[in-house]
């Protein structure tokens, strides 16, 4: 059974629970992100990783974006050309995946030698990549079910038991928008951020699409 703890607002974020179970090999948190319920790991932990695609019946196939605190943590992780971070510098932190080009193959990136990325807006995911490091972060649905705003509705989900759940309450329900920026707009998926708002970002540079 899984362990529960529960954040009221205005309370301090459990970062510590958290980062303590993510830090230990295998661990998986249910956590509340500023869009959906997700599951989250250490990047380099293989193990957990691998939970996480059992727990959602996730197709091996498709890789799991990261959450990270900052742009300079994102940075370590991708490299970004002078588009790319400028639409991050603007759009950060907030529900908007940017897919990159991986520093390097990891359990995170994909056949492609890509990875989304994302710098959320929720104070806990930050600080526990502040703690740990950048975190792989998925939604906590089974494979091809809405995504979930309630850790009621997560947890019945998923097909076994996470180490920690978090409940904070509901979150905004609404899935990131996932685009590559460059060369030129590709969304991937529509979501919490309209497509309009990134045209304008992109037209400052002279780089939208016709």
């Amino acid at each position: 059974m899984s362990r529960v703890v529960r954040w009221s607002a205005g309370a301090a974020p459990p970062v510590d629970d958290v980062a303590d179970v993510v830090s230990t090999a295998g661990g998986v948190a249910l956590v509340p992100t500023d869009t959906v319920y997700g599951l989250a790991a250490r990047i380099s932990d293989e193990a957990a990783i691998a939970r996480i695609f059992s727990l959602k019946d996730r197709p091996a196939e498709r890789s799991i974006p990261v959450l990270v605190a900052s742009l300079p943590q994102a940075e370590m992780l991708a490299d970004l050309d002078d588009v790319e971070r400028h639409v991050a510098e603007t759009m950060w932190p907030g529900p908007l995946t940017l897919i990159l080009r991986a520093r390097r193959e990891s359990p995170v990136s994909d056949a492609a030698g890509t990875v989304g990325v994302r710098c959320p807006d929720h104070v806990l995911i930050r600080r526990i990549a502040e703690r740990v490091g950048p975190l792989a972060v998925t939604s906590a649905n089974r494979h091809g079910e809405p995504t979930p705003h309630s850790v009621d509705a997560a947890a019945a989900m998923l097909t076994g038991d996470v180490d920690l759940v978090v409940d904070g309450g509901d979150c905004a329900g609404e899935a990131s928008t996932v685009v590559r920026v460059s060369p030129g707009l590709t969304v991937l998926r529509t979501g919490a951020v309209g497509i309009e708002e990134l045209e304008v970002v992109m037209e400052r540079l002279g780089r939208a699409d016709p």
